[in-house]
């Protein structure tokens, strides 16, 4: 629901190390290792990602035209095979329950529209009189997922649809929904973005809304402040340096647009285990500087912080990143960031980011770009500081003595942040 959080939503999603194959004891034994190790440094959302509806679902491809578990309401349910807890019509309830308890949130994922297996078998729609072949746009499909059919708002029953999904919803004790193929399908799509968001905010519990996949287009900005509170910039974000590089010049292009209840989302952390359902073996192909990097871009400019790996594999470096005060404070601090420079020094390319802290001070984030090892020299007036300044670079919590430049030697694609 909107504007229910002044910092931008913290937590975890099984999709970058499960796909569409995830189960209930994995949800289960992730949410306990960020109840013990990771709740006490602000993350709390637990998301089960797409495809939990499907019985046979098993990695992170998606299975055509498969048949999905849906009640007679055209409202799809848990498979009960790979989440037990769901069989006789509980739904997620048990499952959210469990994370409550753990004093975390819930989430899951869904698909914009109506399940084209109700429109196929002309299911009802609770609240009204219409069927789900009356209130579909069949002409609206996802092109990556054969799922869904859109929902044409300016159809009666319509409107029904959505309220009877996220009562459902509530009534499970959803506290987080990822509702995909939506955030770049404008303007297309914008009037089914406006009613399921009316339709969310009607049902009677504060829920989060996330909407992708990105690119979603700067022109409807807007738009997402005032029916979501989170929204993809970019397209799935892998664990590929050229996809990290890509990150700065969307994140210079949307950080205005980042304040209270709403935020550009660079989707999510690929850290530690990633795409278990292809082997055990398989990790970040990240370095450390790279994850450093990543964490520090994404938290001067406030993007919500989702974790993509299995955390019980996590080893103490990546758990050192993910919490790191300084670096969590400055994400929930920072204010007004925006880059102040992006040039070419000595052959390797800097980048420069600065955001004043809520509770005084200011954040300065510098970042190599470069293949190679670099010092960056740069006068402080260009970060309009007059004086001699004191610093703590918050990666290695060392004090540093500022007096008219900065002088900085970073490794290849690193980072450091600095609170003056």
């Amino acid at each position: 629901m909107k504007g229910q959080m002044k910092t931008a939503p913290m937590g975890w999603n099984s999709w970058d190390c499960y796909g569409a194959a995830v189960t209930e004891d994995i949800v289960r034994q992730n949410a306990k290792f960020m109840a013990e190790n990771l709740k006490q440094f602000g993350w709390e959302y637990v998301v089960v990602d797409i495809q939990w509806y499907e019985p046979n679902a098993n990695s992170h491809e998606y299975h055509p035209f498969t048949e999905l578990c849906m009640d007679e309401y055209s409202r799809l349910i848990p498979a009960p095979n790979r989440f037990p807890s769901s069989a006789d019509g509980k739904g997620f309830a048990p499952l959210a329950e469990y994370v409550h308890s753990l004093g975390l949130k819930f989430g899951i994922h869904i698909m914009r529209g109506i399940p084209r297996q109700a429109v196929h078998q002309n299911c009802k729609v609770l609240g009204t009189d219409k069927t789900a072949r009356e209130v579909a746009k069949t002409a609206s499909i996802c092109y990556w997922n054969s799922d869904m059919y859109g929902v044409d708002p300016h159809k009666e029953g319509a409107r029904a649809y959505y309220d009877s999904i996220f009562k459902l919803y509530a009534s499970w004790g959803v506290d987080f929904i990822k509702c995909d193929d939506i955030a770049r399908e404008m303007p297309q799509c914008e009037e089914e973005l406006v009613m399921l968001s009316d339709a969310l905010k009607g049902c009677g519990r504060d829920m989060i809304l996330s909407i992708s996949p990105g690119p979603a287009p700067l022109d409807k900005a807007e738009l997402f402040k005032q029916t979501c509170n989170m929204w993809r910039i970019t397209d799935d974000f892998w664990d590929k340096w050229e996809l990290l590089y890509d990150m700065f010049q969307r994140a210079e292009k949307w950080c205005t647009h980042t304040g209270a209840g709403h935020w550009p989302d660079a989707d999510m952390l690929p850290v530690g285990p990633l795409r278990q359902d292809y082997g055990k073996e398989n990790w970040t192909k990240f370095t450390e500087d790279e994850q450093i990097t990543m964490m520090t871009l994404w938290s001067i400019f406030r993007s919500p912080l989702m974790i993509g790996g299995e955390m019980t594999g996590f080893d103490d470096f990546t758990m050192k990143i993910l919490t790191n005060e300084g670096i969590l404070r400055m994400h929930k601090n920072s204010r007004n960031a925006h880059q102040v420079f992006r040039r070419n020094i000595g052959g390797v390319e800097f980048a420069t980011w600065i955001a004043q802290d809520v509770e005084g001070g200011t954040y300065i984030a510098i970042f190599n770009l470069g293949n190679e090892e670099a010092t960056l020299k740069a006068s402080l007036e260009e970060f309009e500081i007059y004086d001699k300044v004191e610093a703590t670079e918050l990666w290695s919590g060392d004090a540093a003595m500022f007096d008219g430049e900065i002088k900085v030697t970073l490794p290849a694609h690193g980072a450091k942040a600095y609170r003056f």
